[in-house]
């Protein structure tokens, strides 16, 4: 099983007004490791993307794929805003695939890939 990234969507909370607001949206990505490298590394982010995952029958899919990247060392405050987003975020979007990660280093393509065969 592969994945190819496309259509990503950085998404950031306005700490002010609380809303939700694409603060990136980047395609045509090589992998995760390279979105990692656009995220900040003591802020917490959401993440909306669509990749092309090839499965290891043969069939390929584009599932559309939610993440929470909340560093350990963010702002508590800023933790709390977040969390508090993302359920209506999620439910909103109509979002099935919902992962979190505490550190960029877990944001790997073998990451997703054992995630989405779960």
């Amino acid at each position: 099983m592969s994945a190819r990234y496309f259509y990503i969507y950085n998404l950031k909370v306005d700490s002010e007004s609380h809303t939700v607001f694409v603060d990136e949206e980047l395609d045509d990505l090589a992998g995760l490791e390279e979105l990692r490298a656009e995220l900040p590394e003591h802020q917490p982010r959401f993440v909306i993307y669509s990749c092309r995952l090839e499965h290891t029958d043969g069939r390929v899919s584009y599932p559309m794929i939610f993440i929470f990247s909340t560093p350990k060392d963010a702002k508590p405050q800023l933790q709390m805003m977040y969390a508090g987003s993302k359920l209506s975020l999620v439910k909103e979007a109509d979002l099935t695939k919902v992962y979190e990660v505490r550190e960029l280093e877990e944001l790997t393509d073998d990451w997703i890939v054992e995630k989405l065969q779960k």
